[in-house]
Order: structure tokens, then sequence, then C-alpha cells
């Protein structure tokens, strides 16, 4: 089983969505994932996150905004994607299996749910990718920029 965790700074959006959104595309490709997210800090799961999620159909209920060391086994990941930069720059270091890769996406905090709407199917974009790769066998992007273009909010 592959291991991924999906780190943001408060895990109260973007990284939650991502993390939703993975399982769900390994779901839909079959593909045997173990799939986390986790904060530099711990906060809360955002309404407007909980609201664009259940549009398309996915549940952030039951989602709780956690730190790296409230996730099983927090050093043993085979990737740990950062989706904001100030994760990335706090991202501590682990074991050398682990492919650390960075997708930044505009935090949509504070903006309309066209916004979060936005950042969520950019987020969907890239996870998508990332596991199709993954179930296919081909390298995974290694950055969002390397992902199909998706329009900035």
């Amino acid at each position: 089983m592959t291991r991924v965790l999906i780190l943001c700074t408060h895990n109260s959006a973007r990284s939650q969505m991502a993390e939703a959104l993975t399982r769900e595309a390994a779901r839909r490709a079959d593909l045997d994932l173990e799939v986390h997210s986790a904060g530099t800090e711990a906060t809360c799961v955002k309404d407007d996150a909980k609201t664009v999620m259940a549009e398309i159909g996915l549940s952030l209920d039951g989602h709780t905004s956690k730190t790296l060391w409230d996730v099983p086994d927090p050093q043993n990941f085979d990737y740990v994607i950062t989706v904001c930069d100030s994760a990335a720059e706090a991202c501590p270091a682990y074991p050398g299996r682990t492919h650390r890769l960075h997708y930044p996406f505009v935090d949509p905090s504070g903006g309309s749910l066209d916004r979060w709407r936005s950042v969520r199917d950019q987020l969907k974009v890239q996870f998508d990718d990332f596991v199709q790769a993954l179930k296919d066998g081909r390298p995974v992007p290694p950055t969002y920029e390397n992902s199909p273009a998706v329009p900035v909010v």
C-alpha cells in the first residue's frame, strides 16, 4: 500500500479537500492508497470547504484539523505533498524513501464560494493526475506546473 500525506498550514481547507479528492480518485482507479492530511498547526475544517465538497458528493463531515503528529506513523509516508508555500517551508525532514512534492494552490479562505469551487476544481485535476500516474506506473507530476493547465483565480 502506498501512503500519502497532504500538508498545509492549518489543515482547514486545501489539504482537507485534497485528501478527500485523492481518496475518491484512488477509489475510482481501484488503487490501494492510504491518504492523510495534516497541518503545521491544527485549527478547524472550514465550512466553505465542506460546502463545496458536498456539491460534488464528497463529505468532509468527520474530518478534523490535525497536525502531523496526529496521523498514524507520521514519519513513514511514500509521498508528502505540500499544497501551500508556508507548509513547504515548515515541512519536516522525512526518511530517504519519501518523495516530497509541492503543489501550491491559492488559499480560498475569505473568498467567495466561486473562488472555493475554483480551488477545489484545480485540486481535483492535480490529484486525479497524481493518482492516475501512480496507477499507470509513470512518474507523478513533480510540481503543479507540470500538470494539465487549470485556470487560476
